[in-house]
């Protein structure tokens, strides 16, 4: 395993970071606690020390699985990132009872990076005024926190507003080569590393678009190298080539996955990869945003929807059928996992235009318009 320095603390990091946002699950839909644990145990036994989780992955599971998951001397071989989620803060004693249950549930006495969720501008406005600051200071010094930063979903300008505003020890951005202009981008990784802020990346494969989920004839471009390499490993190798990166996060929820990326994070050292492979690379996000329809990574963020709307399923079907070029199967599962013939839970045609999904979404989507062009494709026609 190669290790990078977090500029801000002197902490050792593992290249690679274990998200634990998509766990192994069992059919019900609850995490496999036992496939989940040989995760997270072969990790941090073959040198990955960062595990990022946060209030509400796996409908707050994912804190109370780490928190058993890391008992028999493996917590203290690791940096635990959890994250404050502003849309459970109503007021300022929400945010020491959230942290309180945050420690009961990872089972620990401290969070070594303590990071605000998904900040945009109302976001932070909202939790600045209630005094976030203040509590983090106060939990610093009651050593409940040792290190504080943020993740974020917003402009460049609102990334540099927030990191001028604070002593931040690190924060999350979303970058991959299909984002390089995106939210915080290249400007924003750059910003970080000349103010000696660490940064973790996260969506590093888009949500696995960059993954087993790209189009084979795109994929295929990728065999103009020498190099025998899966798109995940070029897309991690892409991320890791960036001196500014201190750790990329990955959600594992297999050995196979596992395997791979130890020994991708292994071999990949900062500014090694060439101007071709680079090249090659440029000319695999050309031939994926031509072909793309919406920018959706399936976070889940602007879920629930107050009318069932299973959003991101909705985008799932619909880029699918354009990424795969597969009409038929995307419009089977269309309707049979969301539409009439499960009654139309989750149907794009549920959505009543109200507007609430807007600020939660990461990408800047807008979600009711790109949800009627995906009623109108499938033929989910709204009901009067």
């Amino acid at each position: 395993m190669l290790y990078r320095i977090n500029p801000k603390t002197g902490d050792k990091f593992s290249a690679l970071g274990f998200g634990a946002m998509r766990l192994p699950l069992n059919a019900d839909g609850s995490i496999n606690e036992e496939s989940a644990s040989e995760i997270v145990h072969k990790l941090i036994d073959a040198g990955v020390n960062y595990i990022d989780t946060a209030y509400d992955y796996h409908f707050g599971e994912s804190e109370t699985f780490l928190g058993r998951a890391l008992a028999g001397g493996y917590r203290d071989k690791v940096f635990l990132a959890t994250k404050l989620p502003s849309w459970h803060v109503e007021k300022t004693e929400d945010m020491e009872k959230i942290l309180d249950e945050q420690l009961k549930r990872l089972n620990t006495d401290r969070i070594d990076y303590y990071m605000l969720i998904a900040l945009s501008e109302s976001r932070w406005e909202k939790l600045f005024n209630l005094g976030v600051l203040d509590f983090l200071a106060a939990e610093k010094s009651r050593g409940r926190i040792k290190h504080v930063g943020f993740s974020f979903h917003g402009t460049f300008e609102l990334f540099k507003k927030i990191l001028d505003s604070y002593d931040w020890d690190l924060c999350q951005i979303q970058y991959n080569y299909l984002d390089e202009k995106f939210q915080a981008g290249s400007k924003g990784l750059e910003y970080a590393a000349k103010k000696g802020i660490g940064v973790s990346v996260m969506m590093p494969l888009r949500g696995g678009h960059l993954a087993d989920r790209m189009p084979a004839d795109i994929a295929g471009i990728f065999k103009e190298s020498h190099a025998s390499r899966s798109p995940a490993d070029w897309g991690y190798r892409w991320v890791l080539n960036h001196p500014e990166v201190t750790v990329v996060l990955s959600g594992m929820n297999s050995m196979e996955q596992v395997e791979a990326n130890l020994k991708t994070a292994s071999e990949t050292a900062a500014s090694s990869m060439t101007y071709k492979e680079l090249e090659l690379i440029g000319k695999v996000a050309g031939e994926l945003k031509k072909r793309m329809k919406i920018g959706c990574s399936n976070c889940g963020y602007c879920l629930p929807c107050p009318n069932g709307v299973d959003i991101p399923s909705c985008f799932t079907y619909y880029n699918n059928s354009f990424l795969f070029d597969d009409y038929d199967t995307a419009n089977f599962y269309y309707h049979s996992m969301l539409g009439a013939e499960s009654n139309g839970c989750g149907a794009a045609s549920n959505c009543l235009n109200c507007g609430e999904c807007l600020e939660s979404c990461p990408q800047g989507i807008d979600i009711p318009k790109q949800l009627e062009a995906v009623g109108r494709y499938f033929n989910d026609i709204k009901k009067a």
